[in-house]
């Protein structure tokens, strides 16, 4: 008698839903491919053309308020689609408290637009530095990275992320994590931050000038007064300094000049990090 082989079922793949959808962006498909196809063109006509970046730092509020700070970042990857294969997405945690950074566990991160696949094979590399650990939890809720999957999505497709929520860490431990998964042309870095939080119009404008003046010198480090998404920010400056890279402003306002009132504001930059060889002068 013949023994077949036993049948091994395949195991389905472990998909992060999404969990903002319909409070921080739209939460249908249509009017959400709308929304930021509008906001992308919108920041193709008004940005200064130059190359495609080898890292952003992008704000990560309701899109009604930093949505168009953010896509003029992302507008600049537009000639990038199908060159950037994988991106690198690193956002503080907003409610989860931990030490180090985490990778969510899963195969793949889901918007209204579809799923984003995760990067397995560089998300394992990662997990092999003591600062990386793997946990569903952080990520179930935090919003500092699913707000730039439907931009990443319609800007540059189908790509595989690395998803990072940075709980209690330093400087010194995301850049490390930058420097093992720098790769080449194909690897993007986004460091999700907004920037000051809760002052009126004017001081708000005098805070966040100073902080993308720092980032721009690449220091001295940011605080989380300056920043809420500090410590990736910072790892980032590490990583550019030791790269050699010229970091661009593109974009920089506050949501008392996009969506909301005056008083009490919450400030958003978007910037872009050259390489010296592609770097133009600001």
């Amino acid at each position: 008698m013949t023994t077949q082989p036993a049948v091994v079922p395949h195991a389905s793949p472990a998909i992060r839903p999404a969990a903002v959808a319909g409070m921080f962006y739209p939460g249908a498909t249509v009017e959400l491919r709308r929304t930021v196809d509008v906001l992308l063109a919108e920041a193709s006509n008004r940005s200064l053309k130059g190359p495609v970046p080898k890292a952003l730092i992008v704000p990560h509020a309701g899109y009604v308020y930093s949505g168009p700070v953010a896509a003029t970042a992302y507008a600049r990857l537009l000639p990038a689609r199908g060159r950037i294969t994988r991106v690198v997405i690193l956002g503080p945690a907003h409610r989860v408290w931990f030490d180090g950074l985490a990778l969510p566990a899963v195969d793949a991160l889901a918007t209204p637009l579809g799923s984003l696949k995760v990067d397995l094979d560089a998300a394992a590399r990662a997990s092999a530095l003591p600062q990386v650990i793997s946990s569903a939890e952080p990520h179930a809720e935090e919003h500092s990275l699913e707000v730039q999957l439907p931009f990443v999505q319609r800007a540059l497709g189908d790509v595989a992320v690395v998803p990072f929520v940075v709980g209690d860490a330093s400087a010194a431990d995301v850049a490390e994590v930058i420097e093992l998964l720098w790769g080449g042309e194909e690897t993007l870095f986004l460091i999700s931050s907004d920037l000051s939080h809760y002052h009126p119009w004017g001081e708000a404008r005098t805070l966040d000038a100073e902080a993308a003046r720092q980032i721009r010198a690449l220091g001295p480090m940011l605080n989380h007064e300056q920043a809420c998404g500090a410590t990736p920010v910072d790892g980032m400056l590490l990583a550019a300094k030791r790269h050699g890279m010229n970091v661009e402003i593109l974009d920089l306002r506050n949501s008392g000049d996009t969506a909301g009132g005056r008083d009490r504001v919450v400030g958003y930059g978007a910037f872009a990090f050259h390489e010296s060889t592609t770097a133009r002068s600001a």
